[in-house]
């Protein structure tokens, strides 16, 4: 881990724990969470999820375990 990725952890851990990121996920809730969403579009659309989805879908047993499970 670089120098640059524990500033990075040690700035979230303190926003965690000074209460912003509460304050703004509770504001991200109240406005319908649009950061959140446009976040979760982004992320559908990535190409490692891309292929997990045609991955997963060539692997019947995992068809089976979901049905199994259900």
């Amino acid at each position: 881990i670089s120098p640059a990725v524990r500033d990075e952890m040690r700035q979230i851990l303190r926003e965690i724990q000074d209460g912003t990121f509460a304050r703004t996920w509770i504001l991200e809730n109240q406005a319908g969470r649009p950061a959140f969403n446009a976040y979760r579009q982004r992320a559908k659309a990535d190409l490692i999820e891309t292929v997990g989805s045609e991955l997963r879908a060539m692997m019947p047993w995992l068809k089976a375990d979901k049905k199994a499970s259900n």
